[in-house]
């Protein structure tokens, strides 16, 4: 192979002229959706708006370089906002930077400790709920902006929505939604319609964001204070991320280094901090924007964040004068194609089975309800893992067959042994008619936890009791390993 073919072996993507057209197009539609978004939660937090803007500027810039998953954004959101709230209300923007500087710190040990690991046990009908929740959500949070409003507003949502319906059809070269934002903006202003927009929300940046540390005592109180607040929303931010990065993965159909996106995520967080920003998350609403428009690396998730101050302070009076009925139709549309309507189709209800629908029902009901992905995310995990070990704890099954000569009892057990199944285990024996020597065949089953090896203990002493014998045997290589290790062992004392 020649120098030059090894050397095109090594390009990124995002060289190639068509990969980088989409991705820059990709990443100017998501700063715009992101401006109006970053006031909204800086709103929520209480802070300057031009914070939020900095924070999400500083969050994509540098997420787009450490972050494990290619084409999604993180910027300010308002999962984030809603928990540092509080703390710059009590005690001011100097202690919400610090708490944001301390989260990241915790999010990279967390991440660097494998924390991304428990992603794989976030079962299929949560992850369902949380996109359908999701859905809900962004839609939700449009209704806002339609509601108390000039009629014209209507009309203007209405065609936005048409454009980005039918202008594909015409050209995929040009995203449709960036189509519908210019359109939507062209008519207004040479119009004169009087419509909400986004300067209406509040004052867009005129310079860059400086580096400097939190002016916060830097004392063990000082730590007490923002360290409840810091750890929230590492533990929002880090569940929402990684959330998302499994969304996009399973859209885009690639794999992506969730450790690495987690501790991306905290040192963006750190980044965020050190230049005054709220700090942030994953995007979910911005990701699926860039991710349906054809974005696929972090060149478009880099430009989201650029492009963001560009606009605010280049072209700022422009971007001023966008309708934010512009953007609700762009944000309408995303939650109409996030939702998985395949999941609630008449045919896919009928062969669910009903516990999967449970679990999807309450992910969706607790993110909608807390307007907190992690709490439907975690409400519903331990509900889908209430519903396994319920069902697993009824497979276990006990048989007894006596010799003829009567001189002894072999109980074959089959199924699962942990703490849900081996509560019974106990119950399944007849110690007193039993002959004097027993055998529990084991070959059948696993032993999976102590609760097991437990239950088979006090098997063993219920029938010591009588004078009776009892061998155990069948045991595979790790049920005999545990059980050899805390036989005899858990008694309480």
């Amino acid at each position: 192979m020649s120098p030059a073919a090894r050397l095109r072996g090594f390009r990124p993507s995002w060289l190639s002229p068509k990969v980088a057209r989409t991705e820059v197009l990709a990443g100017l539609v998501v700063a715009l959706a992101l401006i109006s978004e970053a006031i909204s939660f800086s709103i929520i937090a209480g802070v300057d708006p031009r914070i939020g803007l900095f924070a999400s500027f500083t969050m994509a810039v540098t997420i787009a370089i450490v972050g494990g998953r290619p084409a999604m954004i993180s910027a300010a959101t308002g999962a984030v906002a809603l928990v540092i709230a509080p703390l710059n209300r009590e005690h001011g923007l100097s202690y919400l930077v610090a708490a944001v500087i301390l989260g990241g710190l915790i999010q990279v040990v967390m991440g660097s400790l494998g924390v991304a690991r428990l992603m794989r046990f976030v079962p299929r009908s949560v992850m369902v709920g949380f996109v359908n929740a999701l859905a809900i959500l962004i839609f939700a949070a449009q209704i806002p902006e339609m509601q108390n409003v000039p009629w014209a507003v209507y009309p203007l949502v209405a065609g936005g929505l048409v454009l980005m319906v039918f202008f594909p059809k015409v050209t995929k070269a040009v995203p449709a939604p960036l189509v519908s934002i210019a359109i939507l903006t062209v008519i207004t202003v040479a119009a004169g319609i009087a419509v909400p927009t986004v300067g209406g929300k509040g004052a867009l940046p005129s310079s860059l964001p400086v580096p400097g540390l939190p002016d916060v005592p830097f004392t063990l109180d000082t730590l007490k204070l923002i360290a409840p607040y810091a750890l929230a929303m590492a533990l929002v931010g880090l569940m929402e991320s990684l959330m998302t990065a499994k969304l996009v993965d399973d859209l885009t159909d690639t794999h992506s280094s969730k450790t690495r996106e987690a501790i991306g995520q905290g040192i963006a967080n750190i980044v965020t901090g050190f230049f005054g920003g709220m700090g942030g998350c994953a995007m979910i609403g911005q990701t699926m924007i860039n991710v349906k428009n054809g974005a696929r690396t972090r060149l478009s998730t880099f430009l989201a964040g650029v492009f963001l101050m560009v606009l605010c302070i280049v072209f700022g009076p422009i971007v001023s004068q966008i309708p934010m009925a512009a953007l609700v139709a762009v944000m309408v549309l995303v939650a109409f194609g996030t939702f998985d309507w395949h999941s609630i189709a008449p045919a896919t209800l009928k062969r669910m089975p009903a516990g999967e629908l449970t679990v999807m029902a309450i992910t969706v009901a607790a993110v909608v309800a807390t307007h907190n992905l992690a709490i439907g995310v975690v409400l519903g995990s331990l509900t889908a893992m209430v519903i396994f070990a319920k069902r697993f704890a009824h497979l276990v099954n006990v048989t007894a067959v006596a010799d003829p000569d009567g001189h002894q009892v072999v109980y074959s057990v089959t199924g699962e042994l942990f703490f849900a199944s081996s509560n019974d285990l106990v119950y399944q024996f007849d110690y007193a008619t039993d002959p004097d020597k027993v055998i529990i065949d084991l070959a059948g089953a696993h032993i999976w936890d102590a609760s097991s090896v437990a239950a088979l203990d006090a098997v063993t002493t219920k029938y010591a009791a009588r004078g009776k014998t009892v061998d155990i045997i069948g045991l595979n290589a790790h049920s005999a390993k545990m059980h050899d290790n805390l036989s005899g062992e858990l008694a309480s004392h």
